[in-house]
């Protein structure tokens, strides 16, 4: 080891061009033994004197350098006070006239915009603002111009409470799957539109208004649906109830909560069987179509009977009303009218008169008849 630090002392010396740093020529072991002695560097090169035994410190004909960062890294200093060199210093600010600094003039101007920042707000005509001092509730500041205390003491934050909002739920195209009354899924898309009643209650009463609106919304619509069949919730009047009554379970439900928040309205974009029995509601939907439409000619042909029928009896009221006024002639006509629509179909006729043949085979001796000839042609 003592070899080792022996080769290791050797070649710094050699690197520091054979001079050690206690000046002179000789070893730096050697040297410092002189040194340590009377505090000078011993003879062999030029002579310069250590402070103090320290090596690290500069020969005490020289002056000391100063401790700051700024000398030691710096050029000579200027004579307005910078630092040398091209470009080199820190800029000083140019003076006002009397000789006076603009730095508080700045920090004035500064301190004026701030203020009038922070305390001077416009708050637009559809836009309310919650002033919160030193973070807890003040007030609510109304659309105009208000003022209130410069931050950090008071903050506004300004809200936009008559826009409509609009949720669409799924907001993807994913299946939204509920359950009927008759036990049966529906796939269901609809639209929740809302707005801001209460800033105040909607700013500090729920930690995510936003997120509670969707999930009341889902939650009313389920109940909902759970009232009705699917065929109502397929059809357009089963449609226009259940909206109605998720606006209202959804106000109710929103009012107990102090949410501050008005529903508008609910609208159904879709409602349509699962995705994976489609094919099957698809064929039950035409079998009813076909059902119904059976029905409806069925209901047709009943109200032509029933028209005809209604006919038929006006005229008997007619011909009665006649027979009233004349009974033995009345009842004649309608005999011989009766007795001559039966017998025009008829081709024997009985004739109950005395000097009459009593039958008279009519048609046969048509038949019989031979036909007239036919005049001669040519004159012969």
């Amino acid at each position: 080891m003592r070899l080792i630090g022996g080769a290791l002392a050797r070649g710094a010396f050699a690197m520091a061009g054979g001079r050690s740093p206690w000046g002179g020529g000789k070893r730096g072991d050697e040297a410092g033994e002189e040194a340590g002695q009377d505090g000078e560097a011993p003879a062999g090169g030029a002579p310069e004197k250590v402070r103090g035994g320290n090596p690290w410190l500069p020969p005490a004909d020289k002056p000391r350098r100063s401790a700051k960062i700024e000398d030691i890294f710096g050029g000579p200093t200027r004579r307005g006070g910078g630092r040398g060199g091209p470009g080199g210093g820190i800029p000083r600010l140019p003076r006002r006239p009397d000789g006076k600094s603009w730095f508080p003039l700045i920090v004035g101007g500064i301190a004026l915009i701030w203020l009038g920042i922070t305390t001077v707000h416009m708050v637009g005509p559809k836009e309310q603002g919650i002033v919160t001092t030193f973070g807890k509730y003040s007030r609510t500041i109304t659309p105009g111009v208000s003022l209130t205390l410069p931050w950090p003491m008071q903050a506004v934050e300004v809200t936009d409470v008559t826009s409509i909002k609009r949720y669409t739920i799924p907001d993807n195209e994913s299946e939204k799957l509920m359950l009927t009354s008759d036990q049966n899924l529906v796939d269901l898309s609809y639209l929740v539109r809302w707005n801001i009643k209460d800033l105040k209650d909607y700013r500090f009463r729920l930690s995510d208004p936003d997120d509670t609106v969707r999930e009341v919304a889902e939650a009313a619509m389920r109940s909902s649906i759970a009232e009705i069949s699917l065929d109502g919730a397929l059809s357009g009047s089963g449609r226009a109830q259940v909206e109605q009554a998720v606006r209202e379970r959804m106000q109710q439900i929103l009012d107990g909560y102090h949410a501050g928040v008005t529903i508008q309205g609910v609208e159904i974009k879709k409602a349509d069987p699962p995705t994976k029995v489609i094919s099957a509601f698809q064929q039950v939907t035409a079998a009813q179509q076909d059902a119904e439409r059976d029905r409806s000619n069925a209901r047709a042909w009943a109200q032509q009977l029933l028209a005809r029928a209604q006919g038929d009896a006006a005229a008997f009221d007619k011909v009665y009303e006649q027979y009233r006024l004349a009974p033995e002639v009345t009842k004649r006509r309608m005999y011989y009218e009766t007795m001559e629509r039966v017998l025009s179909n008829n081709d024997k006729v009985i004739v109950e008169s005395g000097g009459v043949t009593p039958y008279l085979p009519l048609p046969q001796l048509q038949r019989r008849t031979p036909p007239a000839a036919a005049p001669a042609q040519g004159g012969q």
